[in-house]
């Protein structure tokens, strides 16, 4: 039996190019019998941590939206793919919101492999440290039992659609299969 994956996609635009390599990620890991889910984050309503504390004390967040659906996938998986564009050197807000609305659960996100898929107009891996810095503050240290299991940096892409043509395509792809 495959494992349960879920993609968290946070490009702001459909077929931007951290999604299409989020595409090629869950050819993958379909045609290697797992069994994936892919969450497009701008197709849903999220809204931002409001910091009153409630769920310090219920496990529960106060605001009715997409996020308590999104986070029984992520607590119900053996994987989790966070995929994001780069903007100014850390991940876009779709994705650092939605790491902020993990806190009313994020006691329950336990042993599971993370995967980040990390495109940017910049063409430097070093220049990703803060992006990659930004994961692995939620994903290393803030989740018990956690495993890091791949890094995509799909580099040099800035205007929607740039990774098509790509080896970064067979990249994730491969990724996916291996998962």
């Amino acid at each position: 039996m495959g494992k349960k994956i879920l993609v968290v996609s946070s490009s702001p635009r459909r077929g931007g190019n951290s999604d299409l390599l989020c595409d090629e990620f869950v050819k993958g890991a379909q045609e290697a019998g797992h069994n994936v889910e892919k969450i497009f984050l701008a197709d849903k309503h999220i809204n931002y941590c409001k910091g009153c504390e409630v769920c310090d004390s219920t496990s529960e967040c106060i605001q009715q939206d997409d996020m308590q659906e999104i986070l029984d996938k992520v607590v119900d998986s053996d994987v989790i793919v966070l995929a994001a564009p780069i903007y100014f050197y850390t991940p876009c807000a779709q994705m650092k919101t939605f790491i902020d609305r993990c806190v009313p659960r994020y006691l329950d996100i336990k042993n599971k492999e993370f995967y980040y898929i990390i495109t940017a107009a910049d063409t430097m891996p070093k220049n990703m440290d803060r992006a990659l810095s930004s994961f692995r503050g939620f994903t290393l240290d803030c989740l018990e039992g956690t495993k890091e299991s791949g890094i995509l940096y799909g580099l040099g892409v800035w205007h929607k659609g740039e990774v098509k043509g790509s080896a970064l395509l067979a990249d994730a792809y491969n990724m996916g299969k291996n998962a």
